[in-house]
């Protein structure tokens, strides 16, 4: 017995020290030390406009806290949790191979679900979440309606924004409404397209139309597997049953992401689309990648909004490394700096209230773009539903609708 108990302690004592190995972002000068001369491996979608300001990070970081950030580019962050779960599996608890993760929604829940998160509370101890806008912003802690305790540190704002060419379109004759997009689309057939789900922004679309369907949005807070999704979606695709014969091709084809559907209107092959950024039209024409007549719209009953993060995985190499990044991109000079439209046009997450006049005129000295609404046109933010509704959705879809690119 006294054998099996000092067993048991020596277990407990190991367990306790590597708990207590974890660097503690409340002591931040603790976390600054551990940090210098790690290497953070960040694991961040590729996109072109994301990879400008991931590189100033990591210049700034280096440079400043001697910590090296290495950007590994992916094309779906699933890969990376599922690499996160493959290690967890196969007993590999320390030394991971990804540090930081950027992320929300479905793939934020299934990390979370899954135990692949560092333990909660971290990000809140960030020194630069003092000036996180958690009153005017209820996403920051609310992730697709998972609630974020800590584990994620937030990066950014999206909301859906639609644009057309005020060359070729009037701004007064956009639609609304998804009613009403149905309705344009088939007086214009083929002007309109959307990605082909499970690519993000499909996805992002039909959550829309999902959202604008049902009776309560209340289910949509609640696990697709534990109501009658049958009878939920029924509606949803009796609209897209109606779009579909007037998309793009007939709806035989679909845009492969969203740097397609861009080049359809930039080709003038389509005269709607939409991005998740109220930015990315004038980001675009800062591009020289749309003409400078673009300009952007929303519903005025609302549309689709998040956040994204940062996260930790529980097993990650440079833990102290990975907050002192995290806490840089909450930084007002780094919000600032990926807010500008011609570096990406990201919205940011800080509340201007709290931030020091220094600070504050970062932000006055924007210039967000001519095709940027301006915040308070932005209309009604809907929240997104449970990530489970996505899954629905995507299998649905893709069984009625699937076709090859």
């Amino acid at each position: 017995m006294l054998k099996i108990a000092a067993a048991l302690i020596a277990v407990l004592a190991a367990s306790t020290a590597a708990f207590a190995a974890d660097p503690d972002p409340a002591n931040w000068p603790a976390v600054l030390e551990d940090a210098r001369g790690e290497t953070v491996y960040f694991n961040a979608w590729a996109a072109p406009r994301t990879s400008m300001p991931t590189a100033w990070v990591g210049d700034e970081v280096e440079q400043r806290f001697g910590v090296k950030l290495v950007h590994v580019k992916l094309e779906d962050t699933a890969t990376a949790v599922n690499s996160v779960l493959a290690e967890k599996t196969a007993g590999r608890t320390e030394d991971g191979k990804i540090d930081l993760i950027w992320i929300n929604g479905e793939n934020f829940s299934a990390m979370k679900r899954q135990g692949l998160l560092l333990a909660p509370g971290w990000a809140e101890k960030l020194p630069n979440y003092a000036y996180a806008d958690v009153e005017g912003k209820p996403t920051l802690r609310s992730d697709f309606t998972i609630p974020v305790d800590g584990q994620e540190s937030p990066w950014g704002m999206a909301k859906l924004v639609f644009f057309h060419d005020s060359a070729r379109t009037k701004p007064e004759e956009m639609p609304k409404s998804i009613a009403e997009l149905v309705a344009w689309a088939n007086a214009h057939p083929g002007r309109f397209a959307y990605p082909q789900p499970p690519d993000f922004m499909g996805s992002t679309f039909l959550k829309q139309v999902l959202a604008e369907s049902v009776a309560d949005r209340a289910v949509l807070a609640k696990d697709a597997s534990s109501v009658d999704a049958s009878a939920v979606l029924a509606p949803v695709f009796a609209t897209l049953d109606a779009l579909n014969p007037n998309l793009w091709r007939a709806g035989k084809a679909f845009p492969k992401n969203y740097p397609a559907l861009k080049q359809l209107l930039a080709d003038n092959e389509a005269d709607i689309i939409f991005a998740f950024n109220p930015a990315e039209a004038s980001s675009a024409i800062a591009a020289g990648e749309l003409p400078d007549t673009v300009r952007s719209f929303v519903f005025p009953g609302g549309t689709l909004a998040n956040s994204h993060f940062v996260a930790v995985p529980f097993n990650a190499s440079s833990k102290a490394g990975a907050f002192v990044v995290a806490d840089f991109l909450l930084s007002p000079e780094a919000q600032a700096r990926k807010q500008d439209p011609k570096i990406w046009g990201d919205p940011t997450v800080l509340a201007m209230a709290k931030l020091s006049a220094e600070d504050r005129a970062r932000f006055d000295a924007l210039d967000l773009g001519v095709a940027t609404l301006a915040p308070d046109a932005l209309g009604p933010a809907i929240g997104e539903p449970h990530p489970s509704w996505m899954t629905t959705l995507e299998a649905e879809w893709t069984r009625r609708y699937g076709v090859a690119n």
